[in-house]
Formats: C-alpha cells, sequence, structure tokens
C-alpha cells in the first residue's frame, strides 16, 4: 500500500465483483492506502464484509475476522500462553498462542472487527495502541510490531443498542469513519440475480421490492438486508416448482395486475418464512411480523397494480 501502487486498476478490478459500491469503494480504498484504521457504520447485508474481503484478496493479504461480543475479552483479542505448556515449561514467548489482532499485525492482515460496539471497552481499548503506534507489548513476550499492510477495520449496525456500547472519543480519533447504507433497488435486484441464480426476473424483482419495503414503515425499527431478499427468491422459486405455479413471465419491475393468484399466494407464504425473522418492529408497534408482512404483500400485489395506470 504504498505510491507503486496502482489504485485506479485495483478499484476497476473490485468493482466487478461488487455491486452498486462505487462510491464506498472509493473511500475505503483511499483510507486505508493512506495508512488509516476505519470504522464501517451501517445496518446487516450492505456489503461490507464483501468489500473487504475483494480489497483484502486483491492486494494479496489476510483478513482476520473477529466478532465483537461480551466474550471477546482482551486475551482473546491479543492472545495468550497455553496452560498446559505453562505448567510443563513455565510462561514464555514460545508457549504464546496469538489472538487475532497479533496474527494480524504479524502477517500484515486487516483485523476486521464485526458488532464492534458489542465488545467489552477493556477490550477495546487494547486496540489503542497497536493503532496509535503499530506496536504492542506482551508481557513475557516481548514487543511485536505490524508489518506496514495492517489495518484495523470495524463494523457497527447503527440500528442496534441491544448489548452495545458507546465508543470513546480516543477510538474514534484514531478511525476515520464511513457511513455505508443500502444500495439502491437496481443493485439489490443485480446482487439477487447473482446470489439465486437461476431465478426468474418475475420472482426478483417482487422479492427485491417486498424487502425494501420492510426499511420505509414506521413500525418496523430495521427492516431486512438484501439477504432476506435472496433468501425470498429462492424460497419462491423452490415453492412454486413443488405447487406446480408457473412464474409469470415479462420484464416489468413494477407488478403487473393480472398475476396469478397461486403465484401472488406462494409468495405470501415464502414471505413469513424468509422475512418474519429478519424484521424487528419498533416498539410502539400493536401488531406482529406476519401481520406487517401481510400489509407489505397486500401494498405490492393488490393495492399498487390497482392504483396504476391501465395499460
Amino acid at each position: 500500500m504504498n505510491g507503486s501502487i496502482d489504485l485506479a486498476a485495483i478499484r476497476t478490478r473490485i468493482a466487478a465483483q461488487v455491486v452498486g459500491r462505487d462510491r464506498e469503494l472509493d473511500l475505503v480504498l483511499a483510507a486505508v492506502a493512506a495508512g488509516r484504521d476505519l470504522i464501517l457504520e451501517g445496518p446487516p447485508g450492505t456489503s461490507k464484509s464483501t468489500l473487504l474481503r475483494a480489497i483484502t484478496a486483491e492486494w494479496g493479504i489476510p483478513l482476520v475476522l473477529v466478532e465483537g461480543n461480551a466474550d471477546l475479552t482482551p486475551s482473546r483479542l491479543v492472545g495468550h500462553h497455553n496452560p498446559s505448556r505453562v505448567l510443563r515449561e513455565d510462561y514464555s514467548a514460545d508457549n504464546f498462542v496469538d489472538g487475532p489482532l497479533l496474527e494480524a499485525m504479524r502477517v500484515g492482515g486487516f483485523l476486521y472487527v464485526e458488532e464492534f460496539n458489542r465488545a467489552p471497552e477493556d477490550t477495546v481499548d487494547a486496540l489503542l495502541t497497536a493503532m496509535a503506534e503499530r506496536v504492542i507489548t506482551v508481557p513475557r513476550v516481548g514487543t511485536v510490531a505490524a508489518r506496514p499492510t495492517f489495518r484495523v477495520v470495524a463494523s457497527m449496525n447503527p440500528y442496534d443498542n441491544v448489548g452495545t456500547t458507546r465508543l470513546s472519543t480516543s477510538v474514534h480519533d484514531r478511525m476515520c469513519r464511513l457511513v455505508v447504507d443500502y444500495q439502491d433497488a437496481t443493485a439489490e435486484r443485480e446482487i439477487v440475480t447473482r446470489r439465486a441464480q437461476p431465478t426468474p426476473p418475475r420472482i426478483v424483482a417482487d422479492a427485491v421490492a417486498v424487502t425494501r419495503a420492510t426499511r420505509d414503515r414506521e413500525d418496523i425499527r430495521q427492516g431486512s438486508s438484501v439477504r432476506g431478499a435472496i433468501d425470498l427468491a429462492l424460497v419462491v422459486a423452490q415453492l412454486c416448482t413443488m405447487r406446480g405455479v408457473t412464474v409469470p413471465g415479462g420484464e416489468t419491475v413494477a407488478p403487473p395486475r393480472d398475476l396469478p393468484t397461486d403465484y401472488t399466494t406462494a409468495f405470501l407464504d415464502a414471505m413469513m418464512v424468509a422475512l418474519s425473522g429478519r424484521i424487528h418492529l419498533d416498539d410502539t408497534a400493536f401488531t406482529t411480523a406476519e401481520g406487517i408482512l401481510t400489509e407489505i404483500w397486500q401494498d405490492h400485489f393488490l393495492l399498487g397494480p390497482a392504483a396504476a395506470e391501465p395499460g
């Protein structure tokens, strides 16, 4: 990650793998090429890990993944001495087992911490020296210096407030921040088409539309990610095959007025399976996930086409 790297060529190759993330790809590439650590803030299913995997694969460096949670203690992050060997040999550098932080530092990889704000405060603090100085001192082991390509990249879900902690100003002062939102509808249809092959265009268009509708309701605190649309498309396709339902043709994104009832019924059934566990209702909602999904289904397949202009 120095001046000799052709970032424009790397960007072109990565862009062919990641759908609908041109701006985010530019900014992440610029930040990591400049030697900065980074927080990616956005809901699940917005291609954050896909983007990082593509970047590290292109650079030929590891992506070391760790999940932030209450069990991620400093010793699990940094590393620990092998207890059985300590009993036989006492403490030494030879019986120290690297945690993901030291592993990433030694190999010059990206340490990717998912759900960063779920990690305990003392664990997050263990990253401060590594980020600021690019070295960390471990008792009875010595000082470990990071290779030049080492970066800390963290992700956070801004909609999740259960079991999370507020990051300190010391952490924010050491990291750049990028907000990553959902892709647009065209990009999501392309993602579902790629991930749910072979699925007819009608199913893809309807799956993306109803999934995106879960993000626009006041009674839903957090809607489904594109993973829900992928699962929905796959389940609908299987249901239609099993029930002998003919999937309508046509290339229009909006549903036509004459969709067969057996198709729309299969779609409603599939929505209950694929989306009901992925939407999180607002505390003030006086209904169920199934009730909300039924309303979304009615809006998409019944009310929307009925309100459209004839022809």
